[in-house]
C-alpha cells in the first residue's frame, strides 16, 4: 500500500485514522446555548495542528446538544421520534460550523449527512467517506445514523467501524480529563480510571458513552480514548502515542 500524498513528510500517528466524536455542548462554550466562534475556532485549529503535523486520516462526528436535545423535547410532551429528528438538524449545524471555521483556516473539509441535504452536504456514502480521508480532507460526519432513538456516541462508534478508523477519541469538555470511579464534580473522593476494560464500563455504569455505543466497539475490537478536548495539546499528545485521558478496550483492568 503506497503512502498518500497527504502523509508524506509528516511524523507517523499512533493510528492512521481516528474518529474524533465532538458534544455539541462544547460548541456553546462558555455560552448557555447555541455556537461560541472563538471556541469553534479552538477546536479547529487543534484540528488543523494535528493534520499538519502527523501523518493522519481524521474524521469527525458532532453533536447537537447546544442547539436541540431530543430527550428533552421528549421530556416536554413531542413525539420523541420527531424530538430525534429535530436534534439530528442540530448536528448539521454544528457540522456546517466547524467547516467553514476548518476552510477559514486552509483545511479542504467535506460534511456528511445521515439525511439527505444536497444543497448543503453530501450524503453519507462510506467509500466515498474513506477516499476523502486519503486525500487529506476531514470528513465531517452529521444528522447521527439517520434513525431517532439513538446517540451520536452510538454514530461515533458506528462510523469508525465503518470506515476502519484505528480509534474513537472522545472529546470532553468542562475540565473533565477521562473516566473515573464517580462523578468528580459532586465526589470529592472520584478517582480517575487510565485504563479500564468494555465490561467494567457496561457494568458499573460508569459515564463514558452510551451501552450500545460501548457494546459495537467491544464487539468490533475498536478502542476509545475519553480526554479533555479544551486542554492544550491533548489532541496531538495522543495522536504522539501519550497517555492522556482514559483509555478503554478488552484489556483494562476489569476487576
Amino acid at each position: 500500500m503506497t503512502e498518500p500524498d497527504s502523509a508524506r513528510g509528516k511524523t507517523p500517528a499512533r493510528w492512521d485514522r481516528v474518529l474524533l466524536k465532538l458534544s455539541g455542548e462544547a460548541f456553546a462554550g462558555p455560552l448557555e446555548f447555541g455556537i461560541d466562534g472563538a471556541t469553534v475556532r479552538g477546536i479547529a485549529e487543534d484540528i488543523v495542528a494535528a493534520q499538519e503535523a502527523y501523518a493522519v486520516q481524521i474524521a469527525v462526528v458532532v453533536g447537537g446538544g447546544n442547539i436541540w436535545r431530543g430527550i428533552h423535547g421528549a421530556g416536554a410532551g413531542m413525539d420523541r421520534a420527531q424530538a430525534d429528528y429535530m436534534g439530528m438538524l442540530a448536528t448539521v449545524m454544528n457540522a456546517l460550523a466547524l467547516q467553514d471555521t476548518l476552510e477559514q483556516m486552509g483545511q479542504p473539509t467535506r460534511v456528511q449527512t445521515a439525511i439527505e441535504m444536497n444543497q448543503i452536504a453530501e450524503p453519507y456514502i462510506r467509500r466515498r467517506a474513506t477516499r476523502h480521508l486519503e486525500k487529506g480532507r476531514v470528513v465531517i460526519f452529521g444528522g447521527g445514523n439517520g434513525n431517532p432513538f439513538f446517540t451520536t456516541d452510538t454514530t461515533a462508534a458506528l462510523r469508525a467501524v465503518e470506515i476502519e478508523a484505528g480509534v474513537v477519541l472522545k472529546g470532553t469538555h468542562g475540565g473533565v480529563d477521562g473516566i473515573y470511579s464517580a462523578d468528580p464534580r459532586t465526589n470529592p473522593d472520584a478517582m480517575r480510571l487510565d485504563h479500564v476494560s468494555y465490561l467494567r464500563v457496561l457494568n458499573e455504569g460508569l459515564k463514558v458513552m452510551d451501552s450500545t455505543a460501548i457494546s459495537l466497539c467491544m464487539d468490533n475490537q475498536l478502542p476509545i480514548v475519553v480526554f479533555d478536548l479544551m486542554g492544550e495539546g491533548n489532541f496531538q499528545s495522543l495522536l504522539a502515542g501519550q497517555s492522556v485521558g482514559t483509555l478503554v478496550d478488552n484489556e483494562g483492568d476489569a476487576s
